[in-house]
């Protein structure tokens, strides 16, 4: 299994392959089931995939979210070891990534920005962006793959190639879920066992809002939810929202000709995680 922590390095090793189709799977390790299915579809439609580990500095609000997050690279590369044949694994420093100083670029992705993720972790999408944009510029690959449990994100990324004109297909990949409906999530590890009793309540509450549309307004619908999270003191709602798939806009009214998906985020004690679904 060829491992490399100098993007120079492992732009050289591949130079002189005659390789015509490359896959990126960019993730920030503590990987599971999720990650290997969008590595497995990767691999299946490209001649060489590689595959970034990196905890990304300039996405998270603070060093202390950012200390906290999970990870564990000899579990991770004992994962890929199967893998080993088609894949080709980078796991930089930061120093390799941002060799001109730690900071996020500055992009303009509109409403899309400002809604969910956006309005709850500012300039979090700005650092998704920049090492997003880092790692297809530098790699240049065909095809990359993002999961669509990061559905804003997954849109943001569509973005950001439109706006910069990159050439890289982007990708997305249905939710992989435990069999209780819980999105699968390197946070999830992160859980209490009181939480991790309550965390399917995310896929649970989604799927009942799907048998609502014929009886209640979006409006209704969402004090709903409100109503229901607020029944577990240990859990805090951050956002429930019924969308235009596209432009993550909020809908007033079932009455429109368009893809329609819902997103939550719920704080379970410290730990937040988020799901959604196709209405």
């Amino acid at each position: 299994m060829k491992y490399f922590s100098s993007n120079k390095e492992l732009l050289s090793h591949i130079k002189n392959k005659s390789i015509k189709k490359i896959g990126l799977v960019p993730t920030m390790g503590s990987l599971h089931l999720g990650h290997i299915s969008l590595i497995e579809k990767a691999i299946i439609e490209n001649e060489l995939v590689i595959i970034s580990i990196f905890i990304n500095p300039t996405q998270f609000e603070n060093n202390l979210d950012l200390k906290k997050y999970p990870k564990n690279l000899e579990k991770d590369l004992k994962m890929l070891n199967k893998f080993s044949k088609s894949i080709i694994i980078y796991v930089p420093e930061v120093s390799d990534i941002y060799s001109e100083g730690v900071v996020a670029n500055k992009y303009f992705f509109g409403s899309i920005e400002d809604i969910m993720e956006g309005k709850q972790r500012k300039g979090h999408f700005q650092g998704v962006a920049t090492i997003v944009e880092k790692l297809l510029m530098l790699f240049k690959p065909n095809n990359a793959y993002f999961g669509e449990k990061d559905f804003q994100q997954l849109q943001i990324i569509r973005n950001l190639v439109v706006q910069k004109k990159i050439k890289t297909k982007i990708i997305g990949c249905k939710i992989i879920r435990e069999e209780n409906g819980l999105a699968l999530s390197s946070r999830n590890k992160l859980l209490d066992e009181h939480h991790i009793k309550l965390a399917p309540i995310l896929y649970q509450t989604l799927k009942e809002t799907q048998k609502l549309k014929n009886k209640l307004s979006p409006n209704e619908i969402i004090k709903y939810v409100e109503k229901k999270i607020s029944f577990f003191p240990s859990l805090t709602l951050e956002y429930f929202i019924i969308a235009d798939e596209k432009s993550l806009s909020p809908i007033n009214n079932f009455n429109i000709n368009k893809k329609i998906r819902t997103f939550i985020a719920v704080k379970f004690g410290k730990i937040r995680l988020i799901d959604n679904l196709r209405f």
